[in-house]
């Protein structure tokens, strides 16, 4: 209804007039009333002998659910069976996953629903939970309780919009039997018709009889726990996957059994005959004496749910709370002078959009994702000619830890997955496996105080099972925890601003997502031809102009229209135009220089259309800004340059050119070198920047990030780590 009032107004048709902010809240109000309202229940249960009561807050999944089946824009856009799908990879098709019903999980589940009932499909729910502090102070805690839909696509169940996730539940922070209870109230449904089915008449007139079910819980390892009432870290089997012994999460070679859910409820039967001999059985499994609501919805195994976070298990894990540290304690090791480097090479690290910038990155802690995930990338460049093999050989097993952890962090980052991806996934840990067991020895026997020698926690075991979960469920982004922890920032603001401190989930409302993305907004663009927009343009001027008003110590621009002459005169002929003549370009010639460029190409990773954002700008937001892309230089070699002046000219007879001035990074450097190996660097080296060269703007592939070697002078390194594109073209460049 809101959209259709909102198009109509965009129309003309209807006039909508809100005069503060009051009557828009009132306005919002009325609007939620339309749908499933939050209910307030009162749970009562025993606990340690004493009765436990307390308020939850709950919108009942399945009400919400079929809100979404009503919403006719969403209809269409529902995705009932399993599928299994290829993509020719230029010698053979090869299986990818991408959303979840392409994961063999769903077609599982799939083949066990009753076969005597006539379109019985599965109705897959997304569920997250993970305890926030609403105040300031840290005193209001609970459990946000969000749900999303997996039968819609990732691009819409991910959105701020209709079909998006949405908070269904407020739990508060309680004993596990207690959670058990409260939980029950937000499933109710759920629980009944995963067993009977729900007959619906879907927008294509169809009648589907919907199983519903929980297919993925995202959540972090503390709720993990909770979801699958294990024991925790310091239980004997601290996996929520499979039953790996404490004493041996650190080692990746090995592979033990699953967690079995019949397992555990035939244990906790036998330990309320016989509480001694179960309770030792319940240990041996690291679980506790609990019901599992799970167990009551069919086709919902939590152990199966349960999902590889990589937010919380590799960049405020493995990095943020280990690989970071260790780092650290290795410079704070080796002195000053060495920490000061560091924070230099740091500080001075090149620009790139969304790419965090720090001031300070050793004396800092980081608690936000996304900058402990730039500071993983920066601090491996910055620390490569400082930690070396001979100044500190603990510092460099640890790149080679941190260069395989980058590797692993890249590609399970990939939001499309095939299946020779997994396996390089599956080679990768086997390496981060043997590089761990290696840096532990030479740990343990170190002179550096309070390293680490023991890698016995959860977080270096779990991305064991990763693979599987892809194969399973698809890529690792459909039961990630980031999208769900936006929903965090509005949840304390509706407490903070709209709440009296009290009742905080009566007063919070469910919304859709919210992500506070980049709002610098890019320059008007102008020139369109293929695949590429320019934008900011500057007055034309000549080129005698040109070259006065840049640099004249520039060597780039050392012969500049002759340089051009020459580039115009075989530019041409190569593009089909017949020159009769020599073209002679005077000085009093034209240009209009552009400071930026959107380049839209193919991806590698989804093969849909990806943009990046170039700038070539003497001046941007106080600093010179020169990108780097990959260009097609010649028809069977792709090469990096840097960008020195973006414009375009008119050529009398041919039209308008978009052409660049660039400096290649094709000088030779040799036979690759031992630790770019080890280390897995690509290494490219500038050529005099009198030896710049003009190309067509159109050759330009896409931007790319390159690190100065403080080391070696005009020599390079490929962040390639930054997205996933330039991550897979450095896979098979040369």
């Amino acid at each position: 209804m809101g959209g259709n009032l909102t198009r109509r107004e965009g129309e003309g048709k209807e006039s909508v007039t809100l005069k503060n902010e009051a009557e828009l809240w009132r306005t919002c109000d009325n609007a939620g009333a339309e749908l499933t309202p939050f209910s307030k229940h009162v749970v009562s249960v025993q606990y340690k002998k004493e009765p436990v009561e307390c308020d939850v807050h709950t919108q009942p999944i399945w009400e919400w659910a079929l809100d979404l089946l009503a919403n006719p824009e969403l209809g269409p856009h529902f995705i009932w069976d399993a599928e299994c799908v290829y993509k020719h990879n230029g010698t053979q098709y090869e299986r990818f996953y991408n959303e979840p019903w392409t994961g063999d999980r769903w077609w599982d589940i799939q083949s066990q629903l009753p076969a005597d009932v006539k379109n019985a499909i599965p109705f897959a729910f997304i569920l997250y939970a993970y305890k926030t502090k609403l105040s300031s102070h840290g005193t209001v805690k609970g459990y946000p309780v969000v749900v999303r839909c997996a039968n819609l696509p990732v691009d819409i169940w991910n959105s701020q919009s209709i079909g998006g996730g949405c908070i269904v539940g407020w739990l508060p922070i309680v004993p596990e039997d207690v959670a058990e209870e409260v939980f029950v109230k937000l499933l109710e449904a759920v629980i009944q018709y995963s067993k009977s089915g729900y007959s619906h008449k879907c927008w294509d007139e169809i009648t589907h009889w919907l199983f519903p079910l929980i297919l993925i819980l995202s959540a972090d390892y503390e709720e993990q726990c909770m979801m699958s009432l294990i024991r925790g870290r310091n239980g004997k089997c601290p996996c929520t996957v499979c039953l790996v012994p404490l004493e041996e999460l650190h080692d990746l070679a090995n592979t033990f059994l699953l967690q079995n859910s019949q397992q555990g409820e035939d244990t906790l039967k036998t330990y309320r005959v016989k509480k001694s001999i179960g309770e030792e059985l319940l240990k041996k499994l690291g679980l506790r004496p609990v019901d599992n609501i799970f167990w009551l919805i069919m086709y919902s195994n939590p152990h199966k749910a349960l999902s590889f976070d990589h937010l919380h298990f590799l960049h405020l894990g493995i990095w943020g709370k280990h690989l970071y540290g260790e780092l650290k304690i290795i410079l704070g090791y080796l002195g000053q002078n060495a920490e000061a480097t560091i924070e230099g090479y740091t500080k001075d690290f090149p620009r790139w959009r969304k790419f965090a910038r720090f001031k300070t990155i050793l004396q800092v802690t980081y608690s936000d994702r996304n900058k402990l995930a730039d500071l993983s990338i920066q601090l491996f460049y910055s620390t490569l000619n400082v930690l070396t093999p001979a100044a500190s050989p603990e510092g460099y097993l640890l790149l080679e830890l941190i260069s395989s952890y980058l590797q692993l962090d890249s590609l399970i980052g990939l939001n499309v997955h095939t299946e020779s991806m997994l396996t390089n996934i599956e080679v990768e840990l086997l390496i981060f496996n043997r590089r761990l067991k290696v840096y532990l020895d030479v740990a343990e026997k170190s002179a550096i105080p309070n390293l680490k020698v023991n890698w016995d926690f959860p977080k270096t075991h779990l991305w064991k099972h990763v693979t599987s979960d892809i194969r399973n469920k698809g890529t690792a982004w459909n039961y990630s925890t980031q999208p769900n922890e936006k929903m965090h920032g509005p949840l304390k603001e509706a407490y903070q601003d709209r709440s009296n401190g009290r009742d905080v989930a009566g007063q919070s409302r469910n919304g859709e997502d919210s992500d506070n993305s980049d709002s610098n907004q890019e320059p008007t663009l102008h020139q369109l031809s293929g695949h590429f927009r320019l934008g900011s343009p500057r007055k034309p001027e000549t080129i005698l102009e040109l070259k006065t008003n840049h640099s004249m110590k520039d060597h780039a621009f050392v012969g500049f229209r002759k340089k051009f002459t020459d580039f115009i005169n075989e530019f041409l002929p190569s593009c089909g135009h017949e020159l009769t003549r020599w073209l002679f370009i005077p000085t009093h010639f034209k240009m209009c220089e552009y400071r930026y460029l959107e380049v839209h190409y193919e991806s590698l990773v989804d093969w849909r259309k990806a943009t990046d954002y170039i700038r070539s700008n003497p001046l941007f937001h106080g600093h010179p800004c020169y990108d780097c892309a990959l260009i097609q230089l010649t028809p069977t070699q792709t090469a990096f340059v840097r960008l020195i002046l973006m414009f375009t000219c008119e050529i009398t007879g041919f039209g308008v050119l978009q052409l660049a001035l660039v400096q290649p990074y094709t000088a030779g450097i040799g036979a690759q070198c031992q630790l770019d190996r080890q280390l897995k660097l690509t290494r490219v080296r500038a050529v005099p920047r009198g030896s710049s060269i003009f190309i067509p703007v159109d050759s330009i592939i896409c931007g790319a990030l390159l690190y100065p070697d403080p080391a070696h002078k005009d020599d390079f390194l490929v962040v390639d780590h930054v997205e996933g594109d330039m991550f897979l073209h450095m896979k098979t460049w040369e």
